[in-house]
Order: structure tokens, then C-alpha cells, then sequence
């Protein structure tokens, strides 16, 4: 990214200064190797959020950010209805509620090391993953409608998994204000029978080792330790989720001039926060939410079947389950004052600090955890909550590596065959139904995730608590 177009306001900030028809500045946080490396794209797609009305304090961009559709992906935004602020399906990203969720073992990677590769193909059996993978589960309209109403609650209440868990899920595992009945037919058809699928692109799962510990008061409330097993689950709303997205972008776009508005950029087509077409996407997009709490409560319930297989005594507890890909109507401070705003994280995570409401009792005095996934063969990252990202960046953290090179370039630089081969004689063992999908998500395609855990560390975004190297990992 060209620095002349930014100015630097601290160590770890840079601000595109709020000029022509700019309603607020932006603000990335990076160092400046980072910011080197993030593509032009970034700073052009930023600076056309912070045009759209409503728009409150600043657009951001997270460590991880790189170009996306309309919004840059890692980009956040807050809109006030009261001051005509819109939703934006591009702001949201395709995949609604794509996110990571953490389980907690009483294993140790010594009892992987004696079973890894039964443990992976069994997992690779059990958990069906690729484009257009299929799972067990068949949903009727009846069932489709209870679930997208129900989110995790609904999955736990048909068997899959536990009470427990919906403490540990974001929302409480159901995002209320949800309309099953807006979700267009098409959309259902597509999740009828992807219930309990990774599906592809950079979702996983993942079993994993704690390699280091940050923060060890933390590390206990988190429940972890050095040399626990630990398992990623990285995946969103399938199909159900991109066709949602399909649709609304396109409406729209259609419906601008309509609603009043003069887009920046055709991919950021919104619609008024408090307008019929607005409502009405917010109603489904919270569908979408709960369909992939729901998608992730089942996959955990698969995988637990397959570690009870191997290690019947052990306890698989849910850490923590959080999304990067929504639009949540949340309260905070702008200028002294409280107000309601509806908060765009695509491709960045939530990151409340102590003392929140939203969070389960046990976790208030700490800090909501912060899951950061890296790319395929790196190391993932758990951190938490800061008080201080409130006054920073709206209470939102980054949520992964981020992308140094589009998929078409990873796979004309490398094969699956090389990456699968280089990682197992590092003892990861990976498991695809994809040479090519292997060859896209390649470890070099990715910006270095504990550069960028570090700049959000020192940039008040969250704090570091745990270091996680990857075992086994089943890919799409």
C-alpha cells in the first residue's frame, strides 16, 4: 500500500484522512511491514465505506485486512439508523456467520501421537468437507424453518451436543429476530443436505497441540495448559449463507436510487438500516447466523463421536464459538455518548473485554475469548478480550492470517502433493478430498498470523493467551 496516503496517528494505527465525500476518516491497524504488504485495494474499498451514510466514528481495518467484495475483507463499520445508516449485504460477506469455534480436551499430545493417523482418517470419514459436500442430515421445510429460528439450540435440542455448550456460543447459540420465512426457497434447498459439512475453501478441522501459554491467570480461566489437544472448527452458513448474499446484493444494488442512495462502489449496495428491504435482509442474515451456530453445534457433536471412539474418558468441553462474517445491533460510546449502532464485522471477530453483559458469568471477569485461526500447517492463536478495543475499534479483533495471494496464484505456485508432503514430514497429517483445494489454502499464501496477532496485541485490539500448532487438520 502506497504510505502516502496515509498518515500515521501511533505505533500501530494509520488513518486515510476523512477528505471529499468521506463522512468519517479510516483507520487500519498495522505496522509498517504490513501495511507495505496490504494491496492498494484495501485503502480504496475503506475509503468508499467511510462514504456511506450513517456511518459512525471511523471506518476500521484489522491486521489481517485484504481486498473483498465491497468491503474490505477484515474491514468494520457501524451504522446509526437514527442517522439513515444502511446494512450492507457486502459488508456482511457471503459466507454469514462463517466463524470459529475452540474445544477443550483432557488429552495430551502424547495420547494423539499413538493414534494420529486412525484419528485423522476416522475424522475424515466422519466429517464430510469439500464443494458441494453432503452430510447424514436431511432437513424438511419444517425442520429448515425450526433451525434457522433455533440456531445451536435447536441442533443441541435434537441431540447434537449439549446444553452446556450454548452458554459458550456468541448470542447464546440462537441470534434472535431471525425470519425463516424471508429465506428464499433456493437458499434452503442449497442447505437441505449440508447440515454438518465443512465444505471447502479455507474451512477446517483441526486438532491441535497448546504450544505456548501468554498469559497464564487467563489460561487457566480458559482451561488451558501446555501440551493440551485442543480442536479448530472453521466453517460458516454453506450454501444457504452465499445464496442469501447472492440475492440481497443484487436487490440492492437494483434498489438504490430507490432508497435514496448513491453508491461509491456497486459492491457496497445497501439499503437503509430502518427501510422494508433493510429489515428485511436483516431478518434472514440473522437466519443465516443461526444456521451456522446449528452447522457448527453438529459438527462438534460428529467429532466428539469420533474422539469417544479412541479416548471414551475424555472431556471435549466447548471453550468458546464466535463469528466474523455479521451485522449486530450492539450499544457503544461514539463521542461521549451511548448509542444503538449496527456493527459490520466481515472477516474481523468480536472481541468484548471484562465486564460484559454479553458474556457467560464465568467468562464476564475475563474477557470473551478471541479465536484467531491460521492457515493451513501455521499456528492459530486464542486471545482475549481488551477494555480497551471498546474505545479502539468498536470491540473487534482480527480473525485470521488474511491472504497474501489469490487462490488461482497459490495454485499455479504450488500442488497439493508438495504442500500435503512438506507438512507431513513436519507431522501434520492433512486430510482433503482436494489436491487443488490443498494447493490454494498453502501455508505461503497467507500473511505471517503471529505478525499479525501481535500488531492486535499492541494495538489494544486483544490480548495474546495461548499459542495452538496444528496436528491433524481436515480441509475442504
Amino acid at each position: 500500500m502506497d504510505r502516502s496516503l496515509l498518515e500515521k496517528v501511533g505505533p500501530f494505527s494509520w488513518c486515510i484522512p476523512q477528505t471529499g465525500s468521506m463522512r468519517v476518516p479510516a483507520v487500519i491497524f498495522a505496522d509498517g511491514a504490513l501495511i507495505d504488504e496490504m494491496d492498494d485495494k484495501v485503502q480504496q474499498q475503506l475509503s468508499n465505506v467511510a462514504r456511506l451514510p450513517g456511518i459512525a466514528k471511523a471506518a476500521f481495518a484489522m491486521p489481517d485486512a485484504h481486498w473483498g467484495y465491497g468491503f474490505p475483507i477484515g474491514g468494520v463499520a457501524a451504522f446509526d439508523p437514527k442517522q439513515g445508516g444502511v446494512v450492507s449485504a457486502g459488508g456482511v460477506g457471503f459466507d454469514i456467520s462463517c466463524g470459529v469455534r475452540l474445544l477443550t480436551t483432557t488429552l495430551t499430545t502424547l495420547d494423539i501421537a499413538q493414534v494420529n493417523e486412525a484419528l485423522a482418517h476416522e475424522l475424515s470419514r466422519g466429517i464430510p468437507a469439500g464443494i458441494g459436500s453432503r452430510g447424514r442430515i436431511v432437513l424438511d421445510d419444517d425442520e429448515m424453518t425450526q433451525m434457522l429460528l433455533g440456531g445451536a439450540r435447536w441442533a443441541v435440542e435434537q441431540g447434537y451436543g449439549r446444553h452446556a455448550d450454548l452458554d459458550r456460543i456468541e448470542e447464546r447459540g440462537v441470534m434472535s429476530g431471525a425470519e425463516p420465512n424471508d429465506v428464499s426457497e433456493k437458499a434452503r434447498e442449497r442447505q437441505r443436505h449440508e447440515m454438518g459439512t465443512l465444505g471447502s475453501g479455507n474451512h477446517y478441522l483441526e486438532v491441535q497441540r497448546v504450544d505456548h501459554i501468554f498469559d497464564a491467570d487467563v489460561g487457566r480461566a480458559f482451561d488451558l495448559s501446555m501440551d493440551q489437544v485442543v480442536v479448530m472448527i472453521h466453517c460458516g452458513s454453506r450454501g444457504l449463507g452465499h445464496q442469501v448474499g447472492t440475492e440481497y446484493l443484487r436487490e440492492m444494488a437494483l434498489a438504490a436510487e430507490e432508497c435514496g442512495l448513491s453508491l461509491p462502489d456497486r459492491e457496497l449496495a445497501c439499503a437503509p438500516i430502518e427501510s422494508e428491504l433493510g429489515k428485511r435482509y436483516l431478518g434472514v442474515m440473522r437466519a443465516g447466523i443461526n444456521c451456522a451456530f446449528a452447522n457448527r453445534q453438529i459438527l462438534t457433536h460428529l467429532a466428539r463421536r469420533v474422539f469417544e471412539r479412541f479416548f471414551p474418558n475424555a472431556d471435549i468441553d466447548l471453550l468458546y464459538d464466535v463469528s466474523h462474517n455479521t451485522c449486530k445491533e450492539e450499544r457503544h460510546e461514539i463521542d461521549g455518548q451511548m448509542r444503538e449502532l449496527f456493527v459490520h464485522r466481515k472477516g474481523a471477530t468480536r472481541a468484548f473485554g471484562p465486564g460484559s453483559r454479553d458474556l457467560p458469568m464465568d467468562l464476564a471477569g475475563v474477557g470473551q475469548p478471541v479465536l484467531i485461526g491460521g492457515s493451513m500447517g501455521t499456528e492459530s492463536y486464542v486471545l482475549v478480550g481488551d477494555k480497551r478495543s471498546e474505545q479502539v475499534a468498536l470491540s473487534s479483533a482480527c480473525h485470521g492470517a488474511g491472504r497474501s495471494m489469490s487462490r488461482h496464484q497459490a495454485a499455479r505456485t504450488w500442488t497439493g502433493g508438495s504442500v500435503k508432503q512438506e507438512l507431513a514430514e513436519r507431522g501434520i497429517i492433512i486430510k482433503s478430498p482436494s489436491k487443488r483445494g490443498i494447493a490454494e489454502e498453502a501455508p505461503g499464501a497467507y500473511k505471517d498470523v503471529g505478525r499479525i496477532v501481535r500488531v492486535a496485541e499492541d494495538a489494544g485490539l486483544a490480548r495474546r493467551v495461548a499459542r495452538l500448532k496444528p496436528m491433524i487438520c481436515i480441509k475442504g
